[in-house]
C-alpha cells in the first residue's frame, strides 16, 4: 500500500496495449473506491464486469447485454483515469490568479476526448462504483463535478502523498457533487468583517503615516479571516497554543487583527515610541520586526498565541518557531505517538522567499524526524506573484513557489486570494489535516501586492502591465460584499457601515496612542520567572559555586560505567568504560568526555533538562563522547544519562544542517530556560553555514527584542594540521560580535573547567548565549586531565588558569597569555627548554573579558618585563585584535611597568590554516619558539637530543 503504479500491469512479453477488447482483457489498475485510491491494486476486468452486471440490475441502471457489459467495463476504466487525472493535474486549470495574468487553457488530458470519449459518448451512463458519490453517471456529469471540485477557486496537489489514508482524507472533504465551500450567513458576515478590518487598517496607516514603510497586506486581506479560522477550529480540535513566524508582508496587520495587539500600541510604535531604549531597554528594532503574545478565545476555548520577532533575513525565523514549538510541546507533555496536538506552529511566507531560501527546505527536513518533529506545521504562502521587483519566471524554475513541499509529501492547497471564503476553507482543511495526521501542509494563497515592495517603491518601473491591472482591480472586500449582496446575505449599505464603525475605532485608538507610554518590558514571566537580566556588567561576569557533592559524583560514576544486562557493547567501547572505571577508582585522569557527562548528569539529577544535538553528537565526532551505547547484536540503544531521576536528558544526531538546526535549538532555548540546550558543530568552521542565526539572533536578540537565551554552541577548534576547515572555529567572528555583555565566549582547556562552565550556565540567575571553542587533540591529551577534587566541593569555573609548573610570581620575568590548546604546546616547550622565569596564563573566558582577575594576577609579578600574547590562529584571526587593548587595560590596572603585550603567532593569512602537515608543524614550532624567545633550530635540536 502506498506505492503507485504509473504503467499498465501487463505481461512484459506482450506488445503495448491497444484499443478495444484485447486492451480491456489485460490486468489494469483501477479505482479502489473503498480505499480512496486509484492505483493501489490491479483488478481483474472479470470482477469489474461482475460488479457492473450486479449494479445494472438495480432500478435506474442501464440494461446491459454481454457486448454492452464489455463496453461498460471499458468506459468505467476510462472514467477512473479521468478522475485520477483531475486529482493529479486539475489544479493546473484552477482559477487561482485574481489578476487573470496566469490563466491557462484547460490541459488536454483533462478532457473526456483525451481518454477516448467522443462527443456522442458524453451522455451515456458510465458505472462509477461510488466514486465522486456516484453509481452511474454521464461523462458530462462526471466532468462537471470534477471541474467544480478541482478547477474552481481552489486547486489541490496531494496525489504525490504515498499514504492512502491521507489521500482519502482529502478526497472525502473535496470530492463529489455535494461538496461546496459554504458558510452560514453569520459566518459570511464574520469573514467580510475580518476582510474589512484588514483593508481599512492598511488604508488608515497609509493616511496617518504617509510615506512610512509598513509592508502592507493590501491585496492579501483574505488571510485575516483564514488565520482566525485556524484559531477557532484548531481550538475545537485540541490546539491550545499557536506560535507564528512570518516576514514583513502583512505583519502589522496580523499583529493587530489576528493576534489582537492593541492598535494604540502599534500607533505608538509608528511614532517611534519603542525606538527609545529608555522606554523598554535594549536597542529596539523597526516595528515590522517585532513580535507579541496574547490569548484569544472562540466558543469558550482559549488559545495562547505568540508571533516571534525576526530580522530582515528571509525565512530565518522558521526554525526558531519550530524549535520553540517543540519546547512547548515537551513542556505540555505533548510529544510522542498520537500527540503533538496542543501546540501548533504556523509559518507565513512570501512566495519568492518560500521558493528561493534553502532554510525552507531545511525546516521541511525536520518533519517527522525524532527530536525535531513538531507534529506538522501549517505553511501559509502570501503569493504576491512577485519578489521585490522579480517576476516568478526569474525567481524559480518550478510552476509554483510551493513545489519544494512535495519533498516531504506535504499536501498543497492553492487558493484564489480574492475569494475569502475559499481561503478560509483552505485553512480549515489545513488544520483538520494537521491535527489528524501530524504532518506539514501548505496553503498557497494567490493574491497581489497593491503597492511596491514597500509603500515608497514604484512597481511600475519593472512590472508595468501587472500594475496597470492592479490599479483597475477592486479590493477584496468590494468583490466579496457584492457577492454577499447578490446572495441576499447583506444589503448594499452593510459594508459601509462596518467600515465606518471600524475606522471610528481606529481614530479613537490613534488619539489614545498619543498619551500611551510603554511599560518597561517584562522579560521574565511564565517559565522565565525567577530569572532576571544582570544588573550591571560586573554581575554578568559573576561566578557561582558549581561543584557537586561526593555522593552524587560517585553515583554518576556508577551510571556512566555500568553496562546493563542484555546489552552487548562494542569491544572498543568496553575499553573506554574500563578507562572510566579507573578514573573513578583512582580519582585522577578525568578526560573531557567524562567531565562533560558529569556536568550533564549532575544537572539532570538536580531537576534541569539537557538537550544536546549535532550531526554526530551521540557518539561524538571524534569518537569521544559515547553518550549512546548501541547493542552490537540488534542495534537497540542504551543512553545511561536517561536513567537518572528528576530531569530529562536527550541527545540527537541531527539532520545534516547547520542553519536550520542551530535556529531550531535557539528557538527551543528561547522557550525553556530550565533546559541546557547545546548545539554542536561537527567542526567549528561548519557553523559558517548558520551565520545568520549567530549574527541576527544569538548575538543581538536580547538588545533588539528583549529576548534572553541560554543556548550553548560547541565548536571544535584547534590547530593539528587538519587543514583550513578542520582547524578554526573562526573565534574572531564571535569576539567581534561581543558587546554589552550579550554573549559569552570561552576557549577551555580542562575537563573540570568545562564541567563548571556548563553548570554555571544553569545555576546563575540569568541566561546568556555561551560559545565554547571545544578541543580535538585535547580530548585525549595527557596534560588535559582533571582530578576528582576538581569536580567536588565548592569549586567554580575559572576564567583564567595558570600552569602548575610556572615560575614563582617574584621570579617571573615573562608572562605568556594564550587561549586553548596552544597552552600545552607552550608548557611542554618551556619545560623542555628549562626556562624558569616564565608563566603561561590561559584565558579560559575571552568575553566578558576577565580583566579584574587578570589585573590582580599581573600585579603580583613585581619583576615582570614582558607580556606576550600567543595564538595558533593567523594574526588577522583568533583573539589578538580583540584582547590587545583589554590586556593593555589590565596592565594599567595592575600598575605594571609593561605597557603593552607583544604578539607571537602566525602571520596574517587569507586561509585560516594550512593543509600541509609539514608546513603546519613548522609554523607551530615557530610561533611557540617566538613566544618563548627560543631559536626554532635550537628548539628542534633540544627535542632530538632529549
Amino acid at each position: 500500500m502506498g506505492q503507485e503504479m504509473h504503467e499498465f500491469e501487463i505481461d512484459p512479453t506482450q506488445d503495448a496495449p491497444q484499443q478495444g477488447p484485447s486492451w480491456a482483457s489485460k490486468r489494469w489498475p483501477i479505482m479502489d473506491a473503498a480505499a480512496g485510491d486509484d492505483l493501489t491494486r490491479a483488478l481483474d476486468p472479470m470482477a469489474l464486469k461482475l460488479e457492473i452486471a450486479k449494479a445494472a440490475k438495480k432500478p435506474g441502471a442501464p440494461a446491459l447485454d454481454e457486448a454492452a457489459l464489455e463496453a461498460a467495463a471499458m468506459d468505467s476504466i476510462r472514467a477512473m483515469l479521468i478522475v485520477r487525472t483531475y486529482r493529479v493535474r486539475g489544479h493546473l486549470a484552477a482559477d487561482l490568479d485574481p489578476l487573470g495574468l496566469s490563466k491557462q487553457d484547460l490541459p488536454a488530458d483533462l478532457s473526456p476526448e483525451y481518454h477516448g470519449f467522443l462527443a456522442g459518448d458524453l451522455n451515456r451512463k458510465v458505472f462509477m462504483g461510488g466514486v465522486l458519490g456516484l453509481q452511474w453517471a454521464t461523462m458530462n456529469e462526471v466532468v462537471a463535478i470534477l471541474r467544480k471540485n478541482y478547477c474552481g477557486k481552489v486547486g489541490f496537489e496531494y496525489m504525490h502523498i504515498s499514504d492512502v489514508e491521507e489521500r482519502k482524507f482529502i478526497q472525502d472533504r473535496i470530492e463529489g457533487g455535494d461538496k461546496n465551500i459554504d458558510f452560514t450567513p453569520n459566518g459570511k458576515k464574520a469573514i467580510l468583517a475580518a476582510v474589512v478590518r484588514g483593508e481599512q487598517y492598511e488604508k488608515f496607516l497609509g493616511k496617518k503615516y504617509v510615506g512610512t514603510k509598513r509592508f502592507g497586506l493590501d491585496g492579501g486581506e483574505s488571510m485575516i479571516p483564514a488565520l482566525e479560522a485556524v484559531i477557532k477550529y484548531g481550538g475545537q480540535k485540541g490546539v491550545r497554543e499557536i506560535i507564528y513566524g512570518m516576514a514583513h508582508r502583512g505583519r502589522l496587520n496580523v499583529l493587530a487583527n489576528v493576534l489582537a495587539k492593541p492598535y494604540r500600541v502599534i500607533f505608538h510604535e509608528f511614532s517611534g515610541g519603542t525606538a527609545n531604549p529608555e522606554d523598554v531597554g535594549g536597542s529596539g528594532d523597526v516595528k515590522y520586526h517585532l513580535g507579541t503574545s496574547t490569548d484569544r478565545e472562540f466558543d469558550g476555548i482559549k488559545v495562547h498565541m505568540s508571533l516571534q520577532p525576526n530580522p530582515s533575513h528571509l525565512e530565518t525565523v522558521d526554525p526558531v518557531v519550530l524549535g520553540k514549538a517543540r519546547a512547548q510541546q515537551v513542556f505540555r507533555d505533548d510529544i510522542g505517538p498520537g500527540k503533538h496536538k496542543q501546540v501548533l506552529p504556523i509559518l507565513i511566507h512570501g512566495d519568492a522567499a518560500f521558493a528561493g531560501q534553502g532554510i525552507v527546505w531545511e525546516c521541511f527536513g525536520f518533519s517527522g524526524v525524532k527530536g525535531y518533529n513538531t507534529g506538522g506545521c501549517i505553511h501559509f504562502v502570501i503569493n504576491n506573484q512577485i519578489g521585490f521587483t522579480t517576476s516568478p519566471q526569474f525567481s524559480r524554475g518550478s510552476p509554483y513557489p510551493s513545489d519544494v513541499a512535495k519533498g516531504v509529501q506535504a499536501p498543497i492547497i492553492h487558493v484564489n486570494g480574492d475569494d475569502p471564503e475559499a481561503v478560509t476553507f483552505a485553512c480549515k482543511l489545513a488544520i483538520d489535516y494537521r491535527q489528524q495526521f501530524g504532518r506539514d501542509i501548505v496553503v498557497d494563497m494567490w493574491c497581489y501586492r497593491r503597492f511596491g515592495h514597500n509603500e515608497g517603491d514604484e512597481p511600475g518601473f519593472t512590472q508595468p502591465l501587472m500594475y496597470q491591472r492592479i490599479r483597475q482591480h477592486p479590493g477584496v472586500s468590494t468583490l466579496y460584499a457584492e457577492r454577499l449582496v447578490q446572495q441576499g446575505v447583506i444589503d448594499k449599505d452593510y459594508k459601509g457601515e462596518v467600515e465606518d464603525h471600524f475606522v471610528a475605532t481606529l481614530e479613537t485608538e490613534f488619539e489614545a496612542a498619543k498619551s500611551y507610554k510603554a511599560n518597561e518590558a517584562d522579560w521574565f514571566g511564565g517559565r522565565w520567572s525567577g530569572l532576571n537580566k544582570p544588573a550591571d556588567p560586573v554581575t554578568a561576569r559573576r561566578n557561582v559555586p558549581t561543584g557537586i557533592d561526593q555522593k552524587l559524583f560517585d553515583s554518576l560514576g556508577r551510571v556512566l560505567t555500568t553496562v546493563p544486562e542484555g546489552l552487548t557493547i562494542h569491544k572498543t567501547l568496553g575499553r573506554v568504560l574500563d578507562a572510566k572505571r579507573e578514573m573513578f577508582s583512582s580519582g585522577a585522569g578525568f578526560d573531557w568526555a567524562t567531565g562533560e557527562a558529569l556536568a550533564y548528569g549532575s544537572l539532570v539529577t538536580e531537576g534541569f533538562n539537557v538537550r544536546l544535538s549535532g550531526q554526530d553528537s551521540g557518539r561524538g565526532t571524534f569518537s569521544q563522547r559515547h553518550s549512546v551505547w548501541v547493542d552490537q547484536t540488534d542495534e537497540h540503544k542504551y543512553i545511561p544519562l536517561t536513567t537518572l531521576p528528576h530531569g530529562r536528558f536527550e541527545v540527537h544526531d541531527s539532520p545534516l544542517s547547520e542553519y536550520g538546526v542551530l535556529g531550531f535549538e535557539y528557538g527551543y532555548a528561547s522557550a525553556d530556560p530550565k533546559t541546557l540546550v547545546l548545539w554542536e558543530a561537527q567542526f567549528g568552521d561548519f557553523a559558517n553555514g548558520a551565520q545568520i542565526m549567530i549574527d541576527q539572533y544569538i548575538a543581538a536578540s536580547e538588545a533588539k527584542w528583549l529576548r534572553a537565551n541560554g543556548l550553548v554552541m560547541l565548536l571544535p577548534h584547534g590547530y593539528e594540521g587538519q587543514g583550513p576547515e578542520h582547524s578554526s572555529a573562526r573565534l574572531e567572528r564571535y569576539l567581534q560580535l561581543c558587546a554589552e555583555d550579550n554573549i559569552q565566549v570561552c576557549n577551555i582547556t580542562t575537563p573540570a573547567n568545562y564541567f563548571h562552565v556548563l553548570r554555571r550556565q544553569m545555576h546563575r540567575p540569568f541566561r546568556k548565549p555561551l560559545i565554547i571553542m571545544t578541543p580535538k587533540s585535547l580530548l585525549r591529551h595527557p596534560l588535559a586531565k582533571s582530578v576528582a577534587s576538581d569536580f567536588v566541593g565548592d569549586g567554580h569555573f575559572m576564567r583564567i588558569l595558570s600552569d602548575t609548573n610556572g615560575a614563582q610570581d617574584q621570579d617571573t620575568r615573562k608572562v605568556i597569555l594564550c587561549s586553548g590548546k596552544v597552552a600545552y604546546d607552550l608548557i611542554e616547550a618551556r619545560d623542555a627548554a628549562g626556562i624558569t622565569d616564565t608563566q603561561i596564563i590561559r584565558l579560559e573566558q575571552l568575553y566578558p573579558f576577565p580583566g579584574e582577575p587578570l589585573a590582580l594576577r599581573l600585579a603580583r609579578m613585581v619583576n615582570l618585563e614582558e607580556v606576550v600574547w600567543c595564538q595558533e590562529e593567523p594574526k588577522n584571526n583568533g583573539s589578538w585584535f580583540f584582547v590587545e587593548p583589554l590586556i593593555e587595560e589590565s596592565l594599567k590596572a595592575a600598575k605594571s611597568k609593561v605597557g603593552r603585550a607583544r604578539y607571537a603567532g602566525r602571520a596574517a593569512a587569507a586561509s585560516p590554516a594550512t593543509g600541509l602537515a609539514k608546513r603546519h608543524a613548522a609554523e607551530q614550532a615557530a610561533l611557540v619558539a617566538d613566544a618563548l624567545s627560543l631559536s626554532v633550530r635550537g628548539e628542534i635540536r633540544r627535542k632530538k637530543k632529549g
